[in-house]
């Protein structure tokens, strides 16, 4: 799904809310999330997951292309860890059926 589905979704969703009121909620919760990011911060949306950010070393590197080394400088870049709740939502359909037992 991308951002405009999801605005769509949303105003379908909430009839009362016109689309580009929709349009501006969501644009201002994803700027404030990379805001947060940026600074260095973590953001827990309950339930749904953590964005926080983790910082790679350098490194060398290998061109694939022509095979020379390349210096990979340090970077910093975002992660994601699913919630629990989410965890089980998207496990739910694909849960095992238990054991049929044999009767003695």
């Amino acid at each position: 799904m991308i951002k405009s589905e999801l605005v769509a979704r949303i105003a379908e969703r909430n009839p009362h809310l016109y689309q580009r009121d929709v349009e501006n909620i969501v644009n201002a919760i994803l700027d404030t999330i990379a805001d947060a990011l940026t600074r260095g911060d973590r953001v827990e949306l309950r339930g749904f997951g953590a964005f926080s950010v983790k910082s790679r070393d350098a490194r060398t590197g290998r061109n694939p292309r022509t095979g020379e080394t390349v210096e990979v400088g340090e970077k910093a870049v975002p992660v994601f860890k699913t919630g629990k709740e989410m965890r089980a939502r998207l496990n739910a359909e694909k849960a095992p059926a238990p054991p049929v037992r044999a009767r003695a």
